[in-house]
């Protein structure tokens, strides 16, 4: 390429190339196809995607596990608008996104042409950044500010809308020469951190509370770090997970999250002082988990916490998180070691007793708790479990332990069903070499798995379980006690074997718990996808909503 662009795609993608991407997740059509004729000549990786909603979620995967904005591009009209559940879950679970969409020539935004649509509209109110590229001259700066909205504070989507009239026109610009710069947050105020500093001191029971951004590299050494000053107890949110390392497990209490019913809510119970670092409400309804409560609550996050009657911080230390935390350590005297307190040795005695029944679980189908078991002895510290949305994820989430953040990847403010099979594929090319399992339920299997051919032709070594019962189960499970029986939740059988033999995939089958383990030792030993069909005894899942706030439904 020469130093000046020739088109308005071709500095897009040069744009692009300076923001350090590296792949784009793509479905082309008509009016972006000028954009994927310049990939071409680009050192970016395009990879084919089978709907536009799994390119957006493949993109958020590679968001949430490098920190940096993944990248998808679609074409107009329906392109964009099978984005919104993708860009929605990512801009709401804190994961970097820059999606690029097709758009009718300007000429034409104001009639109803073929394919015509208001994408910005549509798309501001699920991102934190839409706009439309109209000048070829304003290619650089539009794309500059889509990854600075994704990338900088509490990350998110962004979307930017492209004109096919100004990607195939002039654009005689220099690309840029440098990635935008990421603005630095903040120092803590040196007052406010001997002032939490002293609240710690103080309380009988502190709790420290990791939320989604906990899971941020610097920010989860940084936890640890002040852990081992002063063990505190702690818990964490679905997204926390992976945070608090061995080493630290006598501090853990286990995962909270939707129901008020775990070992960790009765230490967030009793808690006189709670700490949040990287929490959004929306993780965990603080409703449900703080209704009422009068004890202080200090907030760690790079924004301030957002208004809610039942989160309300005593103190706000708002900036580089990482920073506050290391602040506060130098402040504890460290003296004290919380992790004898009655109620932590409780929680953490339950959570145990729990995982130790599953281990003796025998007979098919298999309960949760015994393929729990066997997945937490196979997988090494650096695989990468991923879990999509139901009754399976509320299993994973409370009772698989990760020690890495960003290894255990669920999505918990949308709930999205559909998530693993695309996060699989995308965690395969960000983490090639490691093991990667990927697992759903029967239900929200299909919502994604055209995608197998996909990741047949990209030749992505993972296993992929799906759990097996018949049904919506999640919501089985919530119509029952409201109404003395369920309906629409019913589905028909599929044979799962053959459905990855189809695609090119290896099919395998697991039909009892002594099977779990050899099985899927042969899977992790085969090349390529291998789709593991397991069949689950949901018989226990009336416990996973007991004790329920009346208010919170899924």
């Amino acid at each position: 390429m020469n130093d000046v662009a020739s088109s308005g795609a071709e500095l897009l993608v040069r744009c692009l190339e300076t923001q350090g991407v590296e792949r784009l997740f793509c479905i082309p059509g008509a009016k972006v196809d000028k954009v994927v004729d310049c990939l071409v000549d680009s050192t970016i990786e395009t990879i084919v995607c089978r709907h536009e909603q799994n390119a957006a979620l493949m993109a958020q995967a590679t968001g949430r596990l490098t920190g940096k904005a993944g990248v998808c591009l679609v074409t107009s009209g329906p392109g964009c608008t099978n984005l919104t559940t993708g860009l929605a879950t990512a801009d709401y679970e804190g994961d970097p996104v820059v999606a690029l969409g097709g758009s009718v020539p300007l000429a034409d935004r104001l009639k109803l042409s073929h394919q015509s649509l208001d994408a910005v509209s549509l798309f501001r109110p699920i991102t934190k950044f839409a706009a439309e590229v109209t000048t070829g001259h304003g290619v650089t700066e539009a794309v500059a500010s889509a990854f600075r909205g994704a990338e900088q504070g509490r990350p998110g989507a962004a979307f930017l809308a492209l004109p096919k009239d100004v990607m195939e026109g002039p654009a005689p610009f220099a690309s840029p020469s440098r990635t935008v710069n990421v603005a630095r947050l903040g120092s803590p105020d040196a007052d406010d951190l001997r002032e939490v500093a002293a609240l710690i001191e103080q309380a009988e029971v502190p709790v420290l509370f990791l939320g989604m951004l906990a899971t941020e590299p610097r920010v989860a050494e940084a936890v640890r770090e002040l852990l081992r000053k002063t063990a505190m107890p702690v818990i964490c949110t679905y997204q926390g997970a992976g945070v608090v390392p061995r080493d630290l497990l006598p501090c853990f209490a286990g995962r909270v999250g939707l129901s008020r019913n775990q070992p960790g809510d009765q230490l967030l119970d009793a808690a006189d002082l709670v700490l949040t670092v990287g929490f959004d409400p929306i993780e965990y309804d603080p409703g449900v988990w703080n209704r009422g409560k009068s004890r202080p609550i200090v907030h760690f996050d790079k924004v301030p916490a957002e208004t809610d009657a039942d989160y309300w911080p005593m103190i706000e230390l708002v900036g580089e998180t990482a920073s506050a935390l290391t602040g506060l350590a130098s402040c504890l005297a460290g003296d004290r070691n919380f992790s004898r307190l009655p109620q932590l040795v409780a929680a953490r005695g339950e959570l145990a007793a729990r995982k130790e029944l599953g281990a003796k679980y025998d007979g098919s189908p298999i309960h949760p708790l015994r393929l729990i078991h066997e997945i937490q002895q196979m997988m090494g510290d650096e695989g990468t479990v991923i879990c999509d949305v139901g009754s399976i994820y509320m299993w994973m989430s409370r009772y698989y332990f990760a020690f890495n953040p960003r290894h255990f990847l669920t999505s918990n403010g949308q709930q999205t069903l559909g998530v693993a099979l695309p996060w699989a594929i995308a965690t395969c090319l960000v983490r090639p070499g490691t093991p990667i399992l990927s697992m759903s339920g029967d239900g929200g299997f299909l919502f994604s798995a055209q995608e197998l051919e996909t990741a047949v032709r990209l030749k992505a070594n993972f296993v992929h379980l799906v759990w097996v019962d018949g049904s919506y189960d999640m919501v089985k499970i919530q119509q029952e006690p409201k109404y003395g029986r369920s309906h629409a939740v019913e589905l028909g059988p599929v044979d799962h074997v053959r459905y990855a033999e189809a695609f090119g995939a290896t099919g395998l089958r697991i039909a009892n718990p002594s099977d779990i383990r050899p099985t899927l030792v042969k899977a992790f030993g085969i090349g390529g996808p291998v789709l593991v069909e397991i069949p689950i005894d949901y018989r226990d899942n009336p416990t996973l909503f007991e004790s329920v706030h009346p208010d919170i439904g899924h």
